[in-house]
């Protein structure tokens, strides 16, 4: 089955959406759809046409072929939304401790590493371990111009001449077609390059090579990944809200802010598998909503990553009787890909008796819906995403999903949810502090800062 999205506790009464204002806030759905497809006409904003791109599918499916057996690492190079996603596909689609099992047990494919910070601990602690004639290096930045990836390219790259490796051999880009600093770059250096759409920017690109690449090297099923995305996707071509997935918790997380001032949105899957997964929409959902409109004012919900039930025993107590000011958006999932029985043992101890005859996945089923429930009776409104099970088309979909209701929420916040101007100053600085050509505006500005008191330090 589909995904399925069940908001009823999100229309309890006290403390949710009551079914006038939803009615009302519907009708907006339109000009909501419009908006948005309209940026797709006008070629700005791709990421939904991903499903159906055969010429970026080609390209990945061709190098994971011909790279098979050749590593026994891939690392990637990258940071943001060039890293997020393919460690979310990772976590979900590869068995636990994936990168801890031998050569046998991973099917003959590669370890995935993923580098997504310049801490140069992590980073030499990696490097020094690996057999680089063994390792591929995919460098991911649709500009080229991201300090961190490149400082981490300009590492590597030096590793690679000192060890006298083919370097068309030890690395390949993921980056723009014909801009930025990569392109002209893998030319010079004859390094393979695999194209990010201009239209798709980094955190709606796990569905490209930035995260069907790394997929598919891993053994990921990215056929069916894309697949269950498109379903997804002609899901929410549908005008009708009532039908729309997408538009429906779009809706439902504006309300919630705008309406009942419930300004954080926390999303807590059930399953450890999707624990990365969490992580990957709080970039998606910050980046993309966290912005400034015309007129000055601020909009856009802060997102919060949980797990179930993990974080019952740590963040719930907040969620439960702290401010009444989130959301929680719940994802169960109904098969599991194994199941242990709790044994019978104990039956005259009243803590421990009554858990015989049921099962692990029972367990962590029952305190998601009785977790859901109790917030409910509380007055904290809460949905829950429904899943058959944790597969290639089931978390290509969810992508998708969680891909467009970020895209329509942009639409109803009045905002643009493809670009990120909060990041840019402190780039800028970033660059002048480095002595980046081109940065002196920047740097004149950051010498005109307030410079640190130390009667303001202890």
């Amino acid at each position: 089955m589909p995904l399925r999205l069940d908001y009823s506790n999100m229309m309890i009464s006290p403390g949710g959406i009551d079914p006038k204002t939803w009615t009302t806030a519907g009708k907006r759905f339109a000009d909501t759809m419009r908006g948005f497809d309209s940026l797709r006409k006008s070629g700005a904003v791709g990421f939904v046409d991903l499903p159906d791109d055969r010429r970026l599918l080609e390209q990945v499916t061709r190098f994971s072929a011909a790279a098979r057996g050749s590593y026994d690492d891939v690392v990637i190079l990258g940071i943001g939304g060039s890293a997020l996603g393919p460690i979310a596909l990772r976590t979900a689609l590869r068995p636990s401790g994936w990168n801890m099992l031998d050569e046998k047990a991973r099917g003959g494919f590669p370890r995935l590493q993923v580098l997504d910070n310049v801490d140069p601990e992590t980073i030499a602690a990696l490097l020094d371990r690996l057999q680089l004639a063994r390792t591929l290096f995919i460098v991911t930045s649709k500009s080229g111009g991201t300090a961190e990836t490149m400082a981490q390219f300009l590492i590597v790259h030096d590793r690679i001449v000192a060890a006298k490796l083919d370097m068309t051999k030890q690395m390949v880009f993921v980056t723009d077609p014909k801009q930025g600093a990569l392109r002209p770059l893998a030319e010079r250096l004859r390094v393979p390059a695999l194209d990010i759409p201009p239209s798709v920017g980094g955190r709606f690109s796990v569905l490209s090579p930035v995260g069907t690449l790394p997929a598919a090297l891993i053994g990921i099923d990215v056929k069916s990944l894309l697949a269950g995305a498109g379903e997804m996707a002609r899901r929410c071509e549908n005008p009708e809200l009532g039908t729309n997935p997408a538009g429906v918790y779009a809706l439902l997380q504006w309300l919630a802010d705008t309406q009942l001032k419930k300004s954080v949105a926390v999303f807590m899957p059930y399953s450890d598998p999707l624990r990365d997964f969490a992580a990957w929409f709080v970039q998606l959902w910050a980046e993309s909503l966290g912005k400034k409109r015309a007129d000055g004012s601020s909009v856009g919900s802060t997102p919060i990553a949980a797990l179930g039930a993990t974080d019952q025993h740590a963040q719930v107590q907040l969620f439960m009787e702290g401010p009444a000011d989130k959301t929680v958006t719940f994802v169960a999932v109904k098969e599991r890909r194994t199941d242990v029985k709790i044994p019978a043992a104990f039956a005259d101890v009243r803590e421990l008796g009554y858990l015989a005859g049921h099962t692990l996945a029972e367990l962590i089923d029952i305190e998601q819906r009785a977790t859901a429930g109790a917030l409910a009776r509380r007055e904290r409104p809460n949905m829950t995403i429904h899943l058959d099970r944790v597969d290639a088309a089931h978390v290509g979909e969810l992508m998708m999903f969680l891909e467009i209701a970020t895209a329509y929420a942009g639409q109803l916040y009045g905002i643009d949810a493809f670009n990120q101007p909060g990041v840019e100053l402190g780039k800028q600085f970033a660059y002048a502090l480095l002595g980046r050509p081109g940065a002196d505006a920047a740097k004149k500005e950051w010498d005109s800062l307030p410079r640190s008191d130390p009667r303001w330090s202890v």
